[in-house]
């Protein structure tokens, strides 16, 4: 197994755990981390014993792949960057700040024959990853995604922050166009929108209710599907998946027309699957479990949503 050069493009509070999966990860080296605040960057390295630089040009030609773990606006600029030398990238979500900078980065990363993975992490939640062969022919989607309110991460909207995690999961168990979306949100401790709520409706028939808020006083994450036959609930903060069927059989008499299972999942590290996939996929030239594509899609929806809040002036 060829051992890969990694960074970490960001040491703030998301770019240090990306660091530490890199530098305890088999097969991979942690070359540097880089970010403009010095006092930062070098207690970074220094706790990782790696490398402490200002700009991440100095690695272009050093390194195999990136994690870019920066603030949206930046992601575009720093990804275009790597990709162009032919190094892969893990870009934290939202992939970038528009559409035609995402449709970039993919058309950079075939034309490259580079990885370029989109940190949607919840794809990686062992509960959801166990529920995909029941989400088949789902007719209705129910998202929750709420969280306090926490400075970090208010250079964008609720929408970008928050819910578009859950429109990439909700766009990946539909696997259709979107019919119609219709969507209501305002600020409350912050200049964007804080709390959002949007229903989306699919060409199939299938609709998703989505919430998301980071002003709430806990922290909840749920989805909720039902199919014809089924009803599927996740916890997605304490992995616990339950499905609810049809008895095949008529119940007798006191008896629950249904039959309920119930399944628990061992804490988990999400991030460090991510990251490994990331270098699976290095090693493998296969794609990611979460595309560019993917990330394009995402972030699409999530755009089309913001653009209906910012009708009333609240963005």
């Amino acid at each position: 197994m060829r051992e890969i050069r990694a960074a970490v493009i960001g040491a703030g509070y998301l770019g240090r755990f990306h660091a530490q999966k890199y530098a305890t990860e088999a097969g991979c080296s942690l070359v540097a981390v880089v970010d403009p605040r010095s006092e930062a960057c070098t207690a970074l390295a220094q706790e990782l014993s790696t490398n402490a630089l200002a700009d991440h040009r100095d690695l272009l030609g050093k390194v195999d792949a990136v994690s870019i773990v920066t603030t949206t606006p930046a992601h575009f600029a720093i990804a275009c960057d790597f990709l162009q030398a032919g190094i892969h990238v893990l870009v934290e979500k939202p992939i970038t700040e528009t559409v035609a900078q995402a449709q970039e980065l993919i058309t950079r990363a075939a034309r490259a024959r580079c990885v370029l993975q989109v940190g949607h992490l919840e794809r990686f939640n062992p509960a959801i990853m166990a529920a995909e062969q029941h989400l088949i022919g789902a007719r209705f989607i129910e998202c929750q995604r709420l969280a306090p309110f926490k400075e970090r991460g208010t250079d964008v909207n609720v929408v970008l922050d928050l819910m578009i995690h859950d429109i990439d999961i909700v766009q990946s168990i539909v696997g259709q166009e979107i019919q119609s979306i219709d969507a209501v949100g305002t600020p409350v401790f912050s200049d964007a929108v804080d709390i959002a709520n949007a229903r989306i409706r699919f060409v199939g028939g299938c609709v998703a209710n989505v919430t998301a808020s980071r002003v709430s006083l806990k922290t909840e994450r749920r989805l909720r599907v039902f199919r014809d036959d089924a009803y599927i609930s996740i916890d997605l903060q304490q992995r616990i998946l339950s499905i609810t069927r049809k008895r095949s059989t008529v119940p007798i008499v006191g008896e629950l027309p249904v039959t309920i299972e119930e399944q628990s999942f061992e804490q988990s590290d999400a991030l460090r699957s991510e990251v490994k996939d990331f270098l699976k996929c290095i090693r493998t030239n296969t794609q990611p479990l979460v595309t560019g594509e993917a990330g394009l899609r995402a972030l699409e929806t999530a755009i089309r949503i913001t653009s209906m809040l910012s009708v009333s002036g609240k963005i």
